[in-house]
């Protein structure tokens, strides 16, 4: 077994006690019984809705070597097992991921920002993998449970790190980069997103930053200078700034866009010569989200040919802008999350896919924008019926405000189509599309749209 770490090790850095035994080797941690593998220690964590605690006996039937709870629960039936007893099991985690990760010691790289972090870190990470050996953020476990959990799935000769900072509330990312202890920054940019929990943009954009003011002043930051909040951000930074811009000066510039051969130009700093690259796609959002990646590894000496490397294998994350044909039905599922923001770069995307006959919407929900979100989803309606959308179908109780928005704003009602379940807007869809046309899925995970992607493959013949 690969052993990242010592059942002494985890006791020193939690400051707990193992009872009545310890492992002498760890292969990692895990939270979840139904992902545990032979040889971690399971973390007993009490959430909202469940116990960790109550999965003790299956943690240690699936192979755990050991099991970190809380000193104030039960453990009726494992007292015979290695148990690391601690006063708060998340803490613990916590505790045990700051230490691991200075034990590891490397280069880290923390992304955030409203839309395209996820793409950022992986294109990011891609670029430094060809360097040497890169962790990532798994998935998008970007909070206080995920990234501990990340960064203790390193491996102990990892040497750089590209890790998502995610939040919802504030003094979180303060709280995550505690933990992370990050060399160099990106953000990518701001937008109204989890406004439930904040009275304003600026309060977003005052979040994020911290994230920046978390860098040591040998560190980098690498920033957007298109980003509306571009000021706030630099005066948040001790280190020294990298700039990007599709339209302004910038250290990083996108020269000129090829799209019929997929290429853009990047003009570099000063010592940069300008090169051509290939990117998986053109849409401006990607272009964006690319710049940041290249400005980065470039800052860490990564080579143009190791860069253009890392973007021919670069593969998007689950839902976000897959494409696939459903029978004669182009389906493009970018429905993992959903806000402002980043459904109009979607919009915008869109309208630059090459489509047979027509552009189809699905749109739904956008969550956890508290007091705007009326007027968020009726200004997206708005800014819909500006587009050459052959139909627009809008699921869930906030996704009608969008369809609202769009009528009132001039979009024709009879291509206009509310429903109130995803079964009813894939039979809609499906009666309504005719060979040739394309539609877009996008709304917060929360709406489970790709339900919709499996409907439709179920009743498609071909599919």
């Amino acid at each position: 077994m690969n052993s990242r770490y010592t059942g002494e090790e985890l006791a020193v850095w939690t400051g707990g006690e193992w009872s009545p035994s310890v492992p002498n080797q760890v292969r990692g941690i895990s939270h979840d019984t139904r992902t545990l593998q032979a040889g971690d220690v399971y973390l007993a964590v009490k959430g909202e809705t469940h116990d960790g605690h109550d999965f003790l006996a299956e943690a240690f039937k699936q192979g755990a070597v050991g099991a970190v709870v809380a000193s104030q629960s039960g453990l009726e039936g494992c007292e015979e097992s290695p148990l690391l007893v601690v006063e708060d099991t998340s803490a613990a985690l916590q505790d045990m991921a700051s230490a691991y990760r200075l034990k590891v010691n490397p280069h880290i790289v923390a992304v955030t920002g409203s839309a395209g972090k996820s793409t950022v870190k992986e294109m990011t990470a891609s670029m430094l993998s060809t360097a040497g050996p890169t962790a990532r953020t798994r998935g998008n476990w970007n909070n206080d449970i995920g990234l501990p959990l990340s960064l203790l799935a390193m491996e102990a000769d990892t040497r750089y790190g590209v890790f998502e900072v995610g939040m919802n509330h504030e003094g979180e990312i303060a709280q995550l980069c505690r933990i992370l202890k990050p060399s160099w920054g990106i953000v990518t940019n701001i937008g109204p997103v989890h406004m439930e929990f904040f009275k304003s943009i600026e309060g977003i954009a005052e979040e994020k930053s911290s994230l920046l003011r978390s860098l040591p002043p040998d560190g980098l930051a690498v920033l957007n200078s298109d980003e509306g909040f571009f000021d706030l951000l630099c005066s948040a930074c001790a280190a020294p700034v990298v700039t990007t811009s599709l339209h302004g000066n910038a250290d990083y510039t996108c020269g000129e866009i090829l799209r019929t051969s997929g290429q853009i130009v990047v003009s570099g700093s000063d010592t940069d010569a300008a090169t051509t690259l290939m990117l998986p796609s053109m849409h401006e959002y990607n272009i964006l989200n690319a710049l940041l990646a290249i400005a980065t590894a470039r800052s860490l000496n990564i080579g143009w040919a190791e860069i253009q490397e890392a973007l021919n294998t670069y593969e998007s994350l689950p839902m976000r802008w897959q494409e696939e044909d459903i029978g004669a039905i182009h389906v493009v599922n970018d429905a993992y999350n959903a806000n402002p923001l980043s459904m109009r770069s979607s919009l915008r995307a869109f309208t630059e896919t090459k489509v047979d006959g027509g552009r189809w919407l699905l749109l739904a929900d956008m969550r956890e924008l508290g007091n705007i979100q009326d007027e968020q989803h009726f200004k997206l309606g708005e800014y819909v019926a500006e587009g050459d959308w052959k139909g627009l179908v809008t699921v869930g109780d906030l996704g009608s405000l969008i369809a609202e928005g769009a009528r009132s704003a001039g979009m024709p009602a009879n291509r206009v189509y509310v429903c109130t379940s995803n079964e009813h807007a894939a039979q809609l869809a499906l009666g309504q599309m005719v060979a040739g046309d394309a539609v877009l899925l996008k709304g917060s995970r929360g709406m489970k749209l790709e339900g919709i992607v499996e409907f439709m493959k179920r009743n498609t013949e071909g599919g």
